[in-house]
């Protein structure tokens, strides 16, 4: 079993042989750096809609929106410093599922599935894709991410600790969310193994981060063990 220093240092040696002027690596870009501009925009407006569905927390919502429209500029910038147009028709259809379940949710006031989808997935997928980029990234992409990942934890924890306060009252919506929308994670996931290969990660160690994150933060929520495997098992399949 690898240790995280021995996973690190194979990530720096991998980093050190990636070519990010290459036309295969731009390509790939293209795609990767498109969902992540886009993930933050689509953040960026959840959190606004949840700012409306919970005035009284509309001031750290509006700031959590704030923040994430920071971080889109952050990974354009990332885009123009390797020359490379990100393919925004892709990330949009890219998205277009957990898009919708959210706007659905939000319509009908369901706070609950809005927090699960943008709080809890959206925010564990961002930590985990962004914590295996790190150490492959070209250095001014590097800088960029690693200062956005210390944002995310924030605004995973916003989610948490609402859900957590109300979690009695929440739990079997956050059941049902959780089987609705985790599947569409590994579909994603799969959807880009390829583009994020050529980046230099791999999908194993992207399901694993982001499984860690998740599992977390449902556990500081309030579920138990067996409820957390239970739930994760979810789609998993599919990975």
């Amino acid at each position: 079993m690898q240790t995280g220093e021995n996973l690190l240092m194979q990530q720096l040696t991998v980093s050190q042989e990636l070519d990010f002027n290459s036309e295969t690596y731009k390509d790939a870009y293209s795609r990767i750096n498109a969902i992540v501009i886009e993930g933050e925009q689509e953040a960026h407006q959840n959190y606004i809609q949840l700012a409306e569905l919970l005035p009284d927390q509309k001031d750290e919502l509006t700031s959590l929106a704030k923040m994430e429209n920071r971080h889109k500029k952050g990974f354009q910038a990332c885009g123009r410093n390797l020359s490379v147009t990100a393919d925004m028709e892709f990330a949009k259809e890219y998205f277009s599922d957990l898009h919708q379940n959210f706007q659905t949710a939000a319509a009908s006031g369901n706070i609950v599935t809005c927090l699960l989808i943008q709080s809890l997935i959206i925010e564990c997928f961002a930590i985990a894709a962004y914590n295996i980029y790190i150490p492959v990234a070209d250095p001014f992409a590097r800088k960029i991410t690693e200062g956005v990942v210390k944002d995310e934890y924030m605004h995973l924890n916003f989610g948490e600790e609402w859900l957590k306060e109300n979690f009695e009252a929440s739990k079997t919506e956050l059941e049902q969310a959780n089987k609705q929308n985790l599947p569409l994670v590994w579909r994603m996931l799969n959807q880009v193994e390829k583009d994020a290969h050529i980046l230099g990660m791999e999908k194993d160690a992207l399901v694993e981060d982001f499984m860690i994150a998740y599992g977390e933060a449902l556990s500081n929520i309030g579920f138990t063990t067996r409820d957390i495997m239970r739930m994760s098992a979810y789609g998993l399949t599919a990975a």
